[in-house]
Formats: C-alpha cells, sequence, structure tokens
C-alpha cells in the first residue's frame, strides 16, 4: 500500500528579530509621544504669551463683535422696513 501523505509546510519565524522588532516600535512610540508633548508645550505657551500680551482680551473682542453684528442687524431690519412698500 501506498500511503500519501501531504506535506505540512510551517512557517518558521526568527522570533529574537520579532521581539527586536517589537522593543523598536515601542521606543519609537515613546521617542513619539515624547516629541508632540514638548510641541504641545511649546504650542500653548505661545498661545498663553500671545493673550496675555493682548490689548484686548479674547473675551472682549468677541462681546464687541457681538454687539456690533446684533446692532449691524437691527440697523439692516429698520432699513428693511423703512424701504418696504407698506410702510410708506
Amino acid at each position: 500500500m501506498n500511503h500519501h501523505h501531504p506535506s505540512q509546510r510551517t512557517i518558521e519565524i526568527n522570533t529574537r528579530l520579532v521581539k527586536t522588532g517589537a522593543v523598536l516600535t515601542t521606543a519609537g512610540a515613546v521617542v513619539t509621544w515624547a516629541g508632540m508633548a514638548i510641541v504641545a508645550t511649546a504650542v500653548f505657551a505661545a498661545g498663553r504669551r500671545l493673550i496675555r500680551e493682548m490689548d484686548v482680551p479674547p473675551a472682549e473682542q468677541a462681546a464687541m463683535k457681538w454687539r456690533q453684528a446684533k446692532e449691524a442687524s437691527r440697523a439692516g431690519v429698520q432699513a428693511w422696513h423703512s424701504t418696504s412698500p407698506g410702510q410708506n
């Protein structure tokens, strides 16, 4: 009897290379996160310094622009009503 068994192929993985790759990936991730933290700190510090050096604080600027927008809207509505045919 001729018994034919299919040969099973196995993948041989060099675990030392896999471990080395995992360590390097982890180290790269740590360096990346440290770099991102440093950049974020620098950007936030610059933003805070910019706001501190402003003549008018952002909250006051926003309030002034809001008042201007309301006044312009009110003036536009009054002008529209004054030129409407039914109002003359």
